[in-house]
């Protein structure tokens, strides 16, 4: 993510960071869950770019994913259920030069929130997506959400799921502006710090899936693949995730440019496949913060503008 004036500030800083000083509270997440491989993921990710943490902003909504900011010595917002994503781009209107990064899961992002979820693609603004889909609603003890595969058994419908899981990748790359899509999985940590990296550096939205297992209620439905790498694919590609340190752990690999699109629909379109990688990015969209700028406001001006409201409706 690139800002000039926070740039500035972290060249003319003398502190250096290490994993620790981004670590806030013991998670209170299920022994096994893969939050935790994705916190610490994003603690190592910290410490590699030095972020300062009074410059970076972690925003959530609700769901057992959405405790993320209470772990982190950063500034976080805890917000309400499918409503991070228009938190965080107002976070970045009115302060672009901060490092932001939304963290959701599968019913947040793509149930409630879907309509914030598609037109923040649209948008483009220059933050950090993280998708941690499980595929279960887990907070609420195994409700079926929108990425539950069909005939699934859960406890809001014992039978099986009826429809057909949603897909995120496919409906992504499907948004008009959408500039970087990508996949990794809780369990090849090498593969998510790589693509954590990646989602970073690019200027606009990163929309990152982690695939990830839920313990208690969705283990069984990456665990052959967790045992067998055989059964991942990943996309390479001198200008994808380069994660050099996995190669010899899957055999499976797919050369994929992520600037063709249409071999990105392609390939995200099949669900039978588990694929990690870059699927796309585009870095000549337009991003929303610079094609709609706030004015800039004093803290005495905020407060003129707000007592001059307040005045309007006084009674």
């Amino acid at each position: 993510m690139s800002c000039s004036v926070l740039d500035l500030a972290r060249s003319e800083d003398d502190r250096e960071f290490h994993m620790g000083d981004y670590e806030g509270p013991v998670a209170r997440w299920c022994a096994g869950c893969g939050d935790h491989s994705v916190l610490t993921a994003v603690r190592r990710l910290l410490a590699e770019q030095q972020s300062q943490p009074e410059n970076t902003v972690f925003v959530s909504g609700i769901g057992c994913s959405s405790r993320f900011p209470h772990y982190l010595k950063t500034y976080g917002f805890h917000g309400i259920h499918g409503r991070a994503l228009p938190l965080s781009t107002g976070v970045k209107l009115a302060r672009p030069e901060l490092d932001v990064f939304v963290v959701m899961g599968d019913g947040d992002c793509v149930s409630i929130g879907a309509a914030h979820w598609i037109h923040a693609l649209r948008y483009n603004v220059d933050m950090v997506a993280l998708l941690l889909d499980n595929n279960i609603y887990g907070l609420t003890k195994k409700q079926t959400s929108p990425t539950t595969p069909q005939g699934y058994s859960t406890n809001t419908q014992p039978r099986g799921s009826y429809l057909p899981a949603m897909n995120p990748l496919e409906a992504t790359l499907g948004v008009t502006n959408a500039s970087f899509v990508a996949q990794t999985a809780e369990w090849v940590p090498a593969h998510l710090l790589a693509t954590l990296r990646a989602a970073h550096a690019h200027r606009g939205f990163s929309f990152v899936r982690i695939l990830q297992r839920c313990p208690h209620f969705t283990a069984d439905l990456y665990g052959e693949a967790v045992k067998n790498p055989g059964l991942v694919e990943l996309l390479v590609h001198d200008d994808g995730i380069l994660a050099p340190e996995i190669d010899a752990m899957f055999e499976k690999k797919r050369p994929h440019d992520p600037s063709d699109l249409d071999e990105a629909r392609v390939l995200a379109h099949d669900m039978d496949q588990i694929r990690l990688g870059l699927f796309f990015r585009d870095e000549s969209h337009p991003r929303y913060e610079e094609t709609r700028q706030l004015p800039h406001h004093t803290a005495a001006d905020k407060i003129r503008i707000l007592e001059h409201e307040f005045d309007r409706y006084a009674v």
